[in-house]
């Protein structure tokens, strides 16, 4: 279980996180929704260690993680834009993080081969990041993730600028993959739709509060003003085109 305890930040006295609670549990997706500006990026920044809170703790097995450096925290942090390394094939981008620690050539080269085959980027490992595709790239920027074996992965909207078949085809693959290698994740969207698909369970943002929901029924079921508007257009498409 990872516990964060009234988590609070301020960006030029306007507060962005409020007195924020939350309970992860091991091997869950836990999605988060929210309009832009809601405080969403800045809550998986200061679990990642890009951001300092102004109070509250983040505890994990006991011990709180904003007293432990963030290249030691077990957490990565996977946004939108891959931010690959243009001077890195796609072996060696994949395996980054195995080269900081330092792991003997053979086990990287074991290792990274069979991600990618997982990843379906066997035929892409000599090719550099411009030679690549949005679908492919972020696939690379998933494999880097996962290679190290993060305790958590935070998921800042990553496949939001991807076409729509891409972006199916990687909520597939996350779907599958993190069922098998057991993967506890937050993941950020501004869509109800891949909330519903990614999530176990579903929270939602609004002014720096957040607010999680037992099941996705529940929160269906909720009197969130948005929320039903936008359930109502999506059956108004359906019935329209059908």
């Amino acid at each position: 279980m990872m516990i964060l305890k009234n988590i609070g930040k301020k960006y030029q006295g306007k507060s962005v996180l409020s007195e924020l609670n939350l309970e992860i549990t091991e091997q869950e997706t836990l999605c988060i929704l929210g309009k832009s500006g809601c405080g969403k990026s800045t809550l998986l920044k200061v679990m990642a260690g890009l951001e300092l809170p102004d109070v509250g703790s983040f505890d994990v097995d006991g011990q709180n993680i904003f007293d432990v450096a963030a290249e030691k925290r077990g957490i990565v942090y996977m946004s939108q834009e891959p931010f690959l390394f243009p001077h890195l094939n796609v072996f060696e981008n994949i395996a980054f993080g195995l080269r900081v620690r330092k792991w003997k050539d053979s086990e990287v080269e074991q290792k990274v081969n069979a991600l990618a085959l997982r990843l379906g980027l066997t035929e892409e490992l000599i090719k550099f990041p411009h030679q690549l595709s949005g679908g492919q790239k972020q696939r690379v920027n998933f494999g880097r993730s996962l290679i190290i074996e993060p305790r958590l992965i935070l998921l800042d909207e990553p496949f939001g600028s991807l076409d729509s078949q891409t972006r199916a085809e990687m909520q597939s693959l996350f779907h599958d993959v993190r069922k098998e290698k057991k993967i506890t994740a937050l993941f950020v969207t501004h869509d109800l739709k891949e909330a519903l698909i990614m999530g176990d369970r579903i929270a939602r943002m609004d002014q720096g509060r957040l607010k999680v929901y037992s099941s996705a029924e529940t929160f269906l079921n909720s009197e969130e003003v948005d929320i039903k508007e936008e359930l109502s257009f999506w059956k108004r498409m359906i019935a329209t085109v059908r």
